[in-house]
């Protein structure tokens, strides 16, 4: 079972990430603005995490509009607004992350009545599948082979809306792609440096990148599963996991900073009182990063807590 996005306050949730261009940032996260007018391409993202890589191919051509965009809210759940419900009414491309994640996404389009739009599922696009035994991870946007797959299909959706600019949106994709490769090879040096290292979570968040950095996650899957769907951990789970840091047999606590709660925080407590090193991440782009320098900033906090 995957949770579902937060209900958010209505006025969080009403915030659009706006028009993506060259001008000056936003809270989004993306780079931000260009009069309606320039923008040939209506896109409704998900989560900000979409809507500025969705921005980043289209540049001036196209106008976001991202759902949740509040890196302090804990994306799992989420309550309609007027506004988004009209931005996806008219969208021609959506994206979504799926896996169960942003669910709304389709029942707002369904009550929209927009069945032209182009609809984008991340989860889909990977091609990531549950395994025997384990749910499917559905935070793929930490995946980077996922994220250069649906800037791919984003290049390919915004050239059939607007021919004119397939050049422009190729040129853009490159780009980005160019610096995704940056992002994998940030990867590859920890790996190198690290790989084996154990490793402590308090959700799957991170962990495509933790795998692709060759540290092992040595959470109790018990644990994790049970942040993640909200419910209670057993006692016996929760001292299982408190151990890893009084015995020391982790280097890091990935720590997902939006979801926060009384077993979250004894974990917490615990990494710091035994000085395991803490990397907060997040499930929505921090104010004023975007996609590839907020990727690389929870690389080099990985190295730097690795290398204490």
């Amino acid at each position: 079972m995957n949770r579902r996005l937060l209900a958010l306050p209505a006025a969080v949730v009403a915030v659009a990430v706006g028009l993506y261009g060259c001008s000056s940032g936003d809270s989004t996260g993306t780079s931000g603005a260009t009069p309606a007018a320039a923008a040939s391409i209506k896109v409704v993202a998900s989560t900000n995490v979409w809507g500025d890589l969705a921005g980043a191919v289209g540049g001036d051509k196209v106008q976001v509009t991202s759902i949740i965009t509040s890196p302090d809210a804990d994306p799992h759940e989420y309550e309609a607004s007027t506004r988004n419900q009209l931005s996806l009414s008219e969208a021609t491309v959506v994206i979504e992350n799926g896996g169960g994640y942003d669910d709304f996404i389709d029942r707002m389009l369904k009550s929209a009545k927009n069945g032209s739009a182009t609809v984008l599922n991340a989860v889909t696009i990977s091609g990531r599948k549950a395994t025997a035994g384990a749910e499917l991870n559905e935070h793929v946007w930490y995946d980077f082979p996922t994220v250069v797959k649906v800037i791919d299909q984003l290049e390919q959706a915004y050239a059939k809306a607007d021919p004119s600019a397939a050049t422009t949106f190729q040129q853009n994709a490159d780009a980005l792609k160019t610096k995704i490769g940056g992002l994998v090879q940030q990867e590859a040096a920890l790996k190198q440096k690290y790989d084996g290292q154990p490793v402590a979570i308090t959700e799957p968040v991170p962990v495509y990148l933790l795998d692709a950095a060759g540290l092992r996650n040595k959470t109790p899957d018990e644990f994790s599963e049970a942040i993640e769907e909200d419910s209670d951990v057993p006692a016996k789970v929760l001292n299982e996991t408190l151990e890893l840091y009084s015995k020391h047999e982790v280097k890091l606590l990935a720590y997902n900073a939006q979801t926060t709660g009384p077993e979250t925080e004894k974990v917490l407590a615990a990494a710091k009182q035994n000085n395991i090193p803490v990397v907060p991440v997040t499930e929505t782009l921090p104010a004023g990063k975007d996609y590839v320098g907020w990727m690389s900033a929870n690389l080099a906090a990985l190295g730097a807590a690795l290398g204490q």
